[in-house]
């Protein structure tokens, strides 16, 4: 088992992608954006600016987390340098996994391999993703919003709701995500050695992988074909452990951006009830092909994050207010497990 004990010449540092080949796939495959006038754009651009700071502030308001740290301002940006970004992203927050050495030659063919599968994987979502912080991005790796501009545009079209409300709204989950990084000062090192952690961990029993194939695919049959059941029965015990701190983890990140958004209420965004009614209506639409895209890349499993994580939140919220629910940002141990998003009045009776 790889455990970073041995000599630093039998480990190799990052994942074996190359980055910069992902980098010029996406940038050739992400479709172009909606066609907009001069005017629009620029219009937009400075709107989304405005309203990230503008959603910041109320996130605070709501959560009650940042009191006394800056404004920051967010990128807006179109497809091709979202794409661009997420890559850097990755990058950094893989670079701590640790792998046992592989010869050159296999190294380059799986790099070569990978980046051509993550360029194409980025290019997909590319046209999709309205929003994101990136804890990791940015010059300084200290973090970086984006907002991708053409995205936000092409959705409010579609579901024929305010363009102000629109943009305001998806800023309020984003600016969420930048706060409970930015006001948690161990979130960010402790969801990055996770990472690494899951990465450099290998099945010690050996060849488990295949071993458990059969069993993992009769268990997908009883999943209906859920792609995060497949992966969650091809890890081995370690790896299942961590996995199952990632997606408590992420799962509450997502929940808690969610409520926040809508917790806003009326007053910061008038139609919020219409734009979340019709924006669930699109995340479970699609056509057959694009829902088998989104459930092989493991975008029907983050839908369901969204649902268990807000209905978590809000439980915790009606119970003890968000004070309370607060005391999840105290240290990694009071975090809710994966049995406890499910149930919460278990974390409840646990931190309580």
């Amino acid at each position: 088992m790889v455990n970073g004990s041995g000599p630093s010449s039998e480990v190799e540092h990052g994942l074996p992608v190359n980055w910069e080949l992902a980098r010029r796939t996406a940038a050739r495959l992400v479709p172009a954006g909606p066609a907009v006038s001069r005017a629009e754009a620029e219009e937009l651009v400075d709107r989304l600016r405005s309203d990230a700071a503008v959603a910041e502030g109320h996130v605070r308001e709501v959560t009650g987390l940042g009191a006394g740290l800056p404004l920051l301002p967010a990128d807006v940006v179109d497809r091709p340098a979202w794409a661009a970004a997420a890559v850097d992203g990755m990058a950094a927050l893989t670079a701590g996994a640790r792998l046992p050495r592989t010869p050159r030659l296999a190294r380059s063919l799986t790099g070569t391999t990978a980046g051509l599968q993550v360029g194409t994987v980025l290019a997909y979502l590319g046209g999709r993703v309205l929003g994101q912080y990136d804890p990791f991005g940015g010059a300084s790796g200290g973090g970086r919003l984006l907002l991708v501009a053409p995205n936000v545009h092409a959705a409010q079209r579609v579901l024929n709701v305010s363009a102000t409300d629109f943009g305001l709204w998806v800023c309020l989950h984003e600016a969420t995500h930048r706060l409970q990084f930015t006001a948690v000062p161990w979130l960010r090192d402790y969801f990055a050695g996770e990472i690494g952690r899951f990465l450099s961990v290998a099945d010690s029993a050996g060849g488990g992988l295949l071993q458990r194939l059969p069993e993992a695919l009769r268990g997908l049959r009883e999943a209906r074909g859920d792609s995060l059941a497949l992966v969650e029965l091809l890890q081995g015990p370690e790896q299942r452990a961590v996995l199952d701190r990632l997606l408590a983890v992420t799962t509450l990140l997502e929940g808690h951006a969610d409520h926040v958004m809508d917790a806003a209420g009326p007053e910061v965004v008038p139609s919020v009830a219409t734009i979340r009614a019709r924006f669930t209506a699109r995340r479970r639409g699609g056509g057959l092909a694009d829902r088998i895209l989104r459930a092989l890349l493991g975008v029907e499993a983050k839908v369901r994050q969204y649902a268990v994580g807000s209905a978590f939140t809000k439980a915790v919220v009606d119970e003890v207010g968000m004070h309370g629910l607060n005391r999840v940002w105290t240290s990694p141990e009071t975090l809710p497990s994966r049995a406890e998003l499910a149930d919460p009045q278990a974390w409840l009776r646990r931190v309580g």
